[in-house]
């Protein structure tokens, strides 16, 4: 069976865009910031120190504009900070505030319940398999 005969590209959108409302509306509620904004904050807190702009939108696949818009709001909502980098005057060095710290804390359980849920509609070896194949897919798909 094909991928266009079964509309595989119209299921991983419509299931991706089910758990992706699903986990925004949990974490608004536990925090008050998007699972988007969340793994902004993710990214600059795994990095162990402060890190630029470029390599947050590097981690997240995204392009620089879209990561400044987001560094913008989490600045404004005192969830990150910033400084200037020492190599380079035009660019910043972001890192979590203590706010930041526990919003970071504040979703965990949200983020658990989204994926116990996957977990309930799916065996463990499945589970092994779909990240396996959304790996491949996603590799598929890179830019070069």
């Amino acid at each position: 069976m094909s991928a266009s005969k079964t509309r595989l590209y119209h299921r991983l959108q419509l299931a991706a865009h089910r758990v992706q409302k699903s986990a925004d509306r949990a974490v608004l509620r536990a925090a008050k910031i998007t699972t988007a904004q969340a793994a902004v904050l993710s990214v600059v807190v795994a990095a162990d120190q402060p890190v630029t702009q470029r390599v947050v939108a590097d981690q997240l696949g995204l392009n620089e504009s879209a990561v400044t818009a987001m560094t913008n709001r989490l600045l404004r909502m005192n969830l990150l900070e910033r400084e200037r980098d020492d190599a380079d005057a035009r660019a910043w060095r972001l890192r979590l505030s203590e706010q930041g710290h526990a919003a970071l804390t504040r979703i965990e359980k949200p983020f658990r319940r989204v994926n116990q849920r996957l977990e309930s509609v799916l065996e463990p070896d499945e589970i092994a398999r779909l990240a396996d194949y959304l790996g491949r897919i996603g590799a598929a798909f890179d830019e070069v």
